[in-house]
């Protein structure tokens, strides 16, 4: 399981430098990878409908909680088929959509990356574990996303998705943090133990926060919608792939996964179902205004997610089966309208709906693959949209109190306006006549056209034999969100009832509501008049005034002058020591035993202060340097005077070499800029005087507590013993300090290559001056 959860990130490596192979006819090979990973999830079909889960456990970072535990049950195997089947179908379809793309290789790695990601996060059973891939999906569509780099556009669009998900996953984490604390495993199935516990928790409602922000931002519920439209400027197999089976359902993924310990409360209940409820009308009702084909399905894609978001919101066991069947009712025929999508645009090079027509005659086993796609997103009869759409109408008809009416008439509406938008993708395109300049449009590669085909007829066929993947799939998916046994066959007919007139009136009203409305680029104008209400304008003046705060700040605090920072550090310093040295009790001004003061202790005392004195009042940095090395070799004097030798000679080799490095560096950089007034001498002697003074206080407050030698006699007793070195600094250093020295030795190491940055740097005669 490990190898097929991390097959796609050896591969992405492997085409860093083997890329280059994979650009022409061989770039075909590469769906073998999600083609043997479907084979491999099918294969655990048998096993999961008879009831079973199957756990696999690889100790990773065992102290921290954290191994690569995965979990195959009906929700994860789902999701897992979804991922690898939809991905062979796209890397096929990509050979040829992409064929002599410059950056194909790139793309290939981008993709398996993804889809390892998303593996690992459905088939995770540890939340530390499902963050971490979950952070990976964000990182690898941004790739995705902004596979069109020399777009400006497509620039903006994968920033504005990482940053939206990429700020939900850090409130996730939270969450998922919060939960393990509180029942003391970051195990999923073990939590499934502490469900009543974390329910009863005060803490449980901001856990609920934390990982709703995070599913939200995720599967775009408003108001954090506005970025999966964007998203659309990438390529369309990518938009087919994330759009419709993968990362924007990893956030009903986790909802649908955390139910059982999560759900069932009020606090979880009403919040999934008003944004759910409001995601998908909103969705729905913005996709009819649109015109481009892709800004269709994206909007719809929303409403979509908003459903899926509601139906686990209800939280009955008929809601969540059919959460279950829409998951992939949606991912079929929503897959396949993004690849038809995807071949108009490539060979007539446009997507406005308004400009196509009449392409049957030259694309038709496209028009048949838009037709039965449309068909099944409509809920026509006989096909698994219709299946998938009576589910959700007897979800909302069993409601408790007068949920049902209000429930089942959004769903309602939604599914009228949603049998619109599909019959605009999947119809108009192939409908009518022919324009006279797609008359030289011809059936691309069978690579462009079997994938939707395939993915349409998978649609009709589950609604006519429903048999297929109820008992098999679905039944098993509904049973591990439930956390009990489910067994519910899917049905074709159900008699003459309510549900069968709800079904009637959604497609009488969607098929008028087509006939009588054309699109038309004025219907777009007339919504976009309330943008300035729009989510993503309300974000992007918050986002314009952050950038606005920090740049002030930026100028305020960090305006790159190292006498500043040095000032603030030093300031804030002194405050902080001088509140907590006179609040801490009375001050010892006089320490417990001073030795007598000798003269050459004078002498050098007097040294030291016209060292400090030439250091600040000079105008050369040679002389400043050189006075500084003065106060240095000056210290390890003191050290030598108090029986400190091995002070005294680190203090002078550390002198002697920074006085070296100085003069190397200060050998070309300019002179110094008289910037300093008198007021501001003034300000930094008082503020160097108290600094002085603080520690010195500090100092004598030392002296006078009771000195405990416990850490002299244990490092003293077991230098030799423990780590064999008769030398105790050194062996403090190197062992029992390792860690601090090797922080150090780091420290340091950046500091070198500043100095070599530094002696390299040639400045141009008007940036010396």
């Amino acid at each position: 399981m490990l190898i097929a959860v991390l097959a796609g990130l050896f591969v992405s490596v492997l085409l860093i430098p083997l890329g280059r192979l994979f650009k022409g006819r061989l770039a075909v090979l590469i769906s073998l990878l999600p083609t043997s990973l479907f084979a491999y999830f099918a294969s655990f079909i048998p096993t999961i409908a008879n009831g079973e889960a199957i756990s696999f456990h690889y100790p990773w970072v065992p102290s921290l909680g954290v191994d690569f535990h995965f979990r195959l049950d009906g929700l994860s195997l789902l999701f897992s088929l979804l991922i690898t089947g939809i991905g062979s179908l796209v890397f096929l379809y990509a050979s040829s959509y992409l064929k002599g793309h410059r950056y194909l290789d790139r793309f290939y790695a981008y993709l398996s990356l993804f889809m390892a990601s998303m593996l690992g996060l459905v088939l995770a059973d540890n939340v530390l574990l499902l963050f971490i891939f979950w952070e990976l999906t964000s990182i690898s569509s941004f790739f995705l996303i902004g596979f069109n780099n020399e777009d400006a556009n497509s620039r903006k669009s994968s920033l504005t998705a990482l940053a939206v998900t990429g700020g939900g996953g850090f409130l996730l984490m939270a969450g998922l943090i919060l939960m393990g604390h509180l029942s003391g495993t970051y195990a999923i199935q073990e939590m499934l133990n502490a469900s009543s516990f974390l329910k009863a928790h005060p803490w449980y409602p901001a856990i609920l926060a934390l990982i709703f922000a995070g599913a939200f931002t995720k599967s775009a519920q408003f108001p954090f919608h506005f970025w999966l439209p964007g998203a659309m400027k990438a390529p369309t197999p990518i938009s087919a792939y994330l759009h419709s089976a993968t990362m924007v359902k990893a956030g009903v993924y986790l909802l649908a996964r955390l139910y059982p310990i999560l759900g069932g409360t009020e606090y979880w209940t009403y919040p999934l179902i008003v944004v759910g409820g409001i995601t998908m009308f909103y969705g729905a009702f913005h996709s009819i205004f649109r015109t481009d084909l892709k800004s269709i399905l994206a909007y719809s894609t929303i409403s979509a997610l908003g459903i899926l978001v509601f139906l686990i919101g209800i939280g009955t066991e008929q809601a969540l089966l059919a959460a279950a069947v829409f998951i992939l009712v949606h991912a079929l025929y929503k897959a396949s309208l993004f690849l038809t999508t995807g071949v108009l645009d490539h060979e007539t090079g446009t997507r406005e709906i308004t400009q196509l027509g009449g392409l049957r005659k030259v694309l038709l086993p496209l028009a048949i693959a838009g037709l039965l796609a449309a068909l099944s997103s409509a809920g026509l009869p006989f096909t698994f949209g219709f299946i998938g759409k009576d589910q959700i109408y007897e979800a909302t008809l069993h409601t408790e109190g007068i949920m049902p009416i209000v429930l089942t008439s959004l769903a309602v509406i939604t599914n009228i306006l949603l049998l619109y938008a599909g019959l605009l993708v999947g119809l108009k395109p192939f409908a009518g006549k022919l324009p006279e300049r797609y008359q030289a449009v011809h059936l691309p590669h069978w690579l462009m056209w079997t994938p939707p085909l395939l993915l349409a007829l998978m649609g009709i066929a589950f609604g006519a034999f429903p048999a297929l993947i109820d008992a098999s799939l679905l039944n098993p998916a509904a049973t591990a969100m439930i956390n009990e046994t489910f067994d519910s066959p899917l049905k074709l007919w159900h008699g003459f009832n309510l549900v069968l007139l709800l079904s009637g009136i959604t497609l009488a009203l969607g098929a008028l509501l087509y006939l009588m409305r054309k699109p038309s680029s004025k219907s777009m104008a007339s919504i976009e008049r309330f943008n300035y209400l729009a989510p993503q304008y309300i974000f992007g003046k918050l986002a314009r005034a952050v950038r606005r705060f920090a740049a002030r700040y930026t100028r305020t605090l960090h305006n790159g002058f190292l006498r500043v920072y040095l000032f603030r550090i030093i300031m804030f310093a002194v405050l902080l020591l001088g509140f907590r040295l006179f609040t801490g009790g009375p001050i010892q001004w006089i320490p417990a035993h001073l030795s007598p003061i000798s003269v050459y202790e004078v002498a050098v005392l007097g040294i030291l202060i016209a060292a400090i004195f030439l250091t600040v009042n000079t105008s050369s940095r040679l002389t400043a340097v050189v006075a500084t090395s003065v106060i240095g070799y000056c210290i390890c004097l003191l050290f030598v005077f108090y029986s400190a030798p091995d002070l005294a000679m680190t203090q002078f080799t550390i002198d002697t070499l920074t006085v070296v490095l100085f003069v190397l560096v200060l050998f070309r950089l300019p002179p110094f800029l008289n910037l300093a007034n008198r007021r501001d001498r003034i300000r930094d002697w008082l503020l160097a005087s108290s600094f002085g003074a603080i520690i010195a206080l500090i100092t004598i407050q030392a002296m006078n507590q009771p000195f405990d030698d416990a850490v002299s006699k244990f490092y003293g007793e077991n230098a030799y013993v423990l780590a064999k070195g008769k030398n105790v600094v050194n062996v403090i250093l190197v062992d029992f300090r390792g860690i601090d020295t090797m922080f150090e030795v780091v420290v340091l190491s950046i500091a070198a290559i500043g100095v070599v940055s530094l002696l390299k740097l040639k400045l141009k005669a008007s940036e010396k001056e």
